[in-house]
This record gives C-alpha cells, structure tokens and sequence, in this order.
C-alpha cells in the first residue's frame, strides 16, 4: 500500500541532511553548552551559530531568540512571562488561536486577568477596527497568529503590529506555520514576541524558540540554571537546535510555486466532489487546504483515507480536547454543525505528487461512494 502524507500542518518529515547534522552532537560533541571545558564550548558555539541563522531568518539579532522545547513553551512563556512581569491585566487574542495561547489566556482570565477574544470575518481574518477599539491603556499584550494551524488563514500582521506600535501594546505572533514559510520582518512589522517550532518545517520536535525583543521584559517560567540569558533555564537542546537551523536551510530550498500549484489543483478536483473550500487561496498558505464536506462525518473520511494509506486530520493534532478545539476554531468562521462535521484538512510539503492527490481524490470518491449508499 502507498503512503501518502498530506498532514503537514500536526508535523512534517526530518530529511537525512538535518537528521546528520545533528547526530555528532548526541555521541561526538555531547558537552554541556554551560560547561567552561573545551567539549562544553565547542556545544556552545554550535547553539550560538544555531541561533544567529534562526534569528537572520526574521531580521533579529541572535541574543533575542530563547531556545524552548516548541510552540507550546513558547506561547506559554510570552502569556506567563510578560503577565509575571508587568501590572497590565488585559490580554486581547484572537478567536482561533491556538490552544496553546487560548488556554494559557483562559488560565489567566481564572486569575483575574481580562481576555478579549477578538472575532473574525467568515474567512478568518481579524477585523481590525474591534482590535483598535479594545485596546487602551490597560493591555498587556495583543497575540494573534501568523497563519492558523486549523484553517490556514494568513493574518495581515504587519497592520496588527502597527496598531500595536502606535497605542504602544506588546505585540505577540504565533507564527509556527508560517517561520520559514513566508517572509517574516520582526522590525518592519513590528512583532515584540514571535514564536515558531522546528518540527513545523522538517526539524526535529522538541526544539523551538521565542523571539523577544530587546527592551521586552518576561519572567522565567523555568527556573534553575540561569540558561538563555536567566529567560529559560534548563540545559539547551543542543542537537535540537543544530536540526533547527539546518532544517530552516532545507526549507529554503522548497519549491513553493510546484507546491501552491499542486494546492490549487488539489483545490479545483474537491470542488468538482463538492466540497467548500474555506478561505482562498490568496489568503490561505500555499501548503494548506481546509474544506468541508457538509452532511458527510469528516472524521470518518480522514479514517477511512488512513486505510487506504493516505494521512490527513480533521484539525489541529495538539490539544487533549481537539473537537472542542476544532468547534471554537470552526465556529468563529461562522461554520453550523453540519458543516462542522463535515471539516477536514490537507496540508502537502513538496514532496506530494500530481499523482498522490489523483490518487487521494479517487479514494475520496470512492468514500463518498459508500456514504451515500449507507
């Protein structure tokens, strides 16, 4: 049976360069990046010229990336760490955050803090005049994603960032989706905190880091070691952030025209089954399809396409309440029950061939097929 992998968005492959780069340092170079000997500074060049090519990818200096575990560190550090350190109790995200950011804001919010939840457009995009309006003097941080992990949507950060900067609010992005995906400026858009992961564009998981601003003051969450400047304490993850950085080189060189077309072939041949694609695709990254099959049981799809080989998901893999997750999400674009049920997701890399989706839109037929009949 073929495997075809089309759910890029939960986690992608760690190809043989960046699976090399790092093997040295768990059996080689194995010293302790905090370690004054020689075996322990060689480890900390390798997290320093780690940093240096993560940071050079959105125009930060490398002294302002916090090596974390992941997304979800990442996130929690920004909420925790900055209502840690400041008075401010006004937290605005958006409605389709991550759980990773809603939840951390909803503990928060448990704790006296005072959560907006911004909504979107029935494409998913942030309406900026409620933005303006709930800002004041009282907020501690705007958090809004780059793209969203569910639907794809690509949210204009550059106008949030500017809104942010001119009423002089912290502006946080998650931008796991997007980090080495899409052109990211931390200056010009002016992003205070932005989070992304490795595991998000062909690195290893367990590695990710929080950019943070100089003059941007967090509290630790972490305490112990003093590690990454007294920000994250914890022994640096080495060969994680060596796959990191290697892994940012190899997306690089993804063909991201083959892909977006391949997206949008994909795209018209749904249509013709009947589904509704969400968003567009001039709002939507060029890896992601998010449709909806409405009346059909879209986790039964996604069940029956991993029989045949094929591996999507029906929305976010990374929370321990994932369709209650996928409600909040589904229902901030304005999807009913029906068209909820009926969700599900594709996310290619440029692997995916003309042939792997021929092949993908065939067994959805076939599935459509024997849903009908039943």
């Amino acid at each position: 049976m073929r495997k075809i992998y089309l759910d890029n968005a939960a986690t992608t492959a760690v190809s043989k360069t960046t699976v090399k780069a790092m093997l040295p340092y768990f059996s080689e170079k194995y010293g302790n990046p905090s370690s004054k000997h020689a075996f322990g500074q060689e480890a900390r060049k390798a997290v320093e010229q780690a940093k240096a090519e993560l940071a050079k990818e959105i125009g930060a200096k490398p002294w302002e990336i916090v090596l974390t575990s992941g997304g979800t560190e990442s996130n929690n550090l920004t909420l925790f760490g900055l209502a840690a350190a400041s008075q401010k109790k006004k937290i605005i995200i958006s409605a389709i955050e991550h759980p990773s950011v809603y939840e951390s804001a909803m503990e928060l919010q448990k704790r006296g803090y005072n959560v907006k939840v911004l909504p979107v457009n029935k494409d998913g995009l942030v309406d900026m005049n409620v933005l303006k309006k709930e800002i004041d003097s009282s907020t501690l941080v705007v958090s809004v994603m780059h793209v969203n992990n569910e639907t794809g949507v690509i949210q204009d950060i550059e106008t949030i960032g500017k809104i942010c900067k001119e009423k002089g609010v912290t502006f946080h992005t998650d931008a796991l989706q997007s980090y080495g995906k899409l052109p990211i400026e931390v200056k010009k858009m002016n992003i205070d905190l932005l989070s992304a992961a490795a595991h998000k564009l062909g690195g290893p998981k367990g590695i990710g880091f929080l950019y943070v601003r100089d003059g941007v003051k967090i509290a630790p969450i972490l305490f112990g070691g003093h590690q990454e400047k007294g920000r994250r304490s914890g022994t640096e993850n080495v060969a994680g952030a060596v796959g990191f950085a290697t892994a940012l080189k190899e997306a690089k060189k993804s063909r991201i025209g083959n892909v977006k077309k391949l997206r949008d072939y994909f795209v018209s041949e749904l249509k013709k089954i009947g589904a509704a694609i969400t968003g567009n695709s001039d709002s939507t990254l060029y890896t992601h399809i998010h449709c909806s099959f409405a009346g059909r049981d879209g986790r039964a799809l996604a069940s029956y396409l991993s029989d045949k080989g094929i591996m999507c998901s029906t929305g976010s893999a990374c929370d321990s309440n994932k369709e209650e997750d996928e409600k909040r999400v589904l229902s901030a674009i304005g999807f009913d029950e029906r068209k909820a049920l009926g969700a599900i997701r594709f996310t290619l890399n440029d692997k995916i061939t003309k042939s792997n989706i021929d092949y993908t839109i065939k067994r959805i037929w076939d599935f459509m097929k024997l849903y009908n009949k039943n």
